[in-house]
């Protein structure tokens, strides 16, 4: 399978959670013979869109459209990010924005519904957060995760999509990131 991972982590320090974990699924997936490339939005460099207009018709950058040849290379996309007050770092937010643009991502529908251009490829999210997992999925109803999902991921076109959450990982002990490198690594064998 050729499998594309995104490490959403926009701070480049080796030793954050979601940079192992995106390592970890690196390695299981080529221990089992998939293809895969990984993407690093920490190290890219591109412009936040400002405008519609920019959104529509200005040319992406050279790191963006690495990014969008990579995307249409793949058959699995994973997502890695932290969640950061209940959504996405901005940074990640500002990258999506670049890459799923309009007709790369989806085809503008006139009058009608625009039509996903990335069918075919399937996703995983995978996010790290200080609260409790089951408190954000729970209590908070994962409102940002649910929002990546719909009107994103989906809207281009991914599916199926599923998703892994690690909790309370500032509090976590050596032993639970083991076991959560372990579960990733084991997500990238399986190319899931």
């Amino acid at each position: 399978m050729k499998i594309l991972v995104i490490d959403g982590h926009p701070d480049s320090d080796p030793a954050r959670l979601c940079h192992a974990l995106a390592g970890a699924y690196v390695t299981g997936a080529g221990d089992a013979g998939h293809d895969v490339r990984r993407i690093d939005v920490a190290s890219l460099e591109f412009p936040l869109l400002r405008s519609a207009q920019e959104f529509k018709e200005a040319t992406p950058p050279p790191a963006i459209r690495d990014a969008q040849d990579a995307v249409l290379w793949a058959e699995h996309l994973v997502l890695i990010y932290p969640l950061w007050l209940g959504t996405q770092p901005a940074l990640l937010k500002g990258f999506l924005e670049q890459l799923f643009r309009p007709d790369f991502a989806f085809e503008p529908g006139g009058k009608g519904w625009p039509q996903s251009k990335l069918k075919g490829r399937s996703a995983r999210v995978i996010v790290t957060m200080g609260m409790p997992a089951f408190a954000y999925r729970w209590i908070y109803g994962a409102h940002s995760l649910k929002s990546l999902e719909r009107n994103i991921l989906k809207f281009v076109g991914l599916g199926p999509i599923r998703e892994t959450l690690f909790g309370s990982v500032e509090a976590a002990d050596a032993p639970n990131r083991e076991k959560w490198l372990k579960k990733v690594r084991g997500l990238g064998r399986d190319g899931a």
